[in-house]
């Protein structure tokens, strides 16, 4: 199982682990809400786990452009 971690904005990669037996607590899913859990994890059929997170640069872009954070997919 690998963890790959990519900006839910620009879909830039953030990082990945892989290791068959990451175990969830480790990675500190245990944290988050049900409602959060499913925004921002996706298990996918191969057993991998994708996690969206924001970049640094979105991030930064969002704060600075708040207005942005209204369009459906604002920063492609």
């Amino acid at each position: 199982m690998a963890v790959n971690y990519v900006c839910r904005h620009c879909n830039m990669a953030l990082g990945r682990f892989e290791n068959a037996e990451v175990p969830e607590y480790r990675l500190g899913f245990q944290f988050l809400t049900d409602e959060e859990r499913k925004r921002i994890i996706a298990y996918n059929s191969n057993g991998d786990v994708t996690v969206r997170l924001i970049c640094d640069y979105c991030s930064q872009t969002l704060d600075a452009h708040p207005e942005l954070a209204l369009l459906s997919n604002p920063l492609q």
